[in-house]
């Protein structure tokens, strides 16, 4: 599994989602411009001492991203969709691609094949879930489907 955070806004959500990678053994992905300076003491507190075990790789745009990975299955999490991420039955390479804090993925984006935009269910009045918790979410249901995969 990978995840794709596209231009994330908030250092310390970035680093809780850099100490789940870690954890999970998943690549993380991190499409610019950060809203953040990448030597953040927020973004390396969050992360705490899982740095040493975590697989990130930066990418200058979400173009540079897809060239690298050109075989990747995508999904795409937002809000404007009915298609609950639980739908999906997840394979070993996929990629789960969340949008930055403030303004989810773009239109572009999520143009790109809309049957694979998914969501998280929730009550009418939320706007969204924090991101470290929607990725946490969507990857360990997807971790589930194939039994963890190597996770004690």
């Amino acid at each position: 599994m990978q995840i794709v955070l596209y231009q994330p806004e908030i250092p310390q959500n970035t680093g809780n989602i850099i100490r789940l990678a870690a954890a999970t053994q998943v690549e993380l992905h991190l499409i610019e411009p950060l809203g953040f300076f990448w030597d953040d003491r927020h973004l390396k507190r969050a992360g705490l001492d899982y740095w040493e075990f975590s697989r990130v790789k930066r990418h200058l745009n979400f173009a540079a991203y897809l060239q690298a990975y050109p075989d990747q299955r995508l999904f795409f999490a937002t809000t404007k969709t009915k298609r609950s991420y639980s739908e999906i039955r997840y394979q070993n390479q996929d990629s789960l691609v969340f949008g930055p804090e403030t303004r989810g993925l773009p239109e572009e984006i999520l143009r790109l094949q809309p049957e694979h935009n998914i969501r998280i269910p929730m009550c009418e009045k939320a706007r969204s879930l924090n991101l470290a918790n929607s990725v946490s979410i969507i990857l360990y249901e997807a971790l589930r489907q194939q039994n963890f995969g190597g996770l004690t």
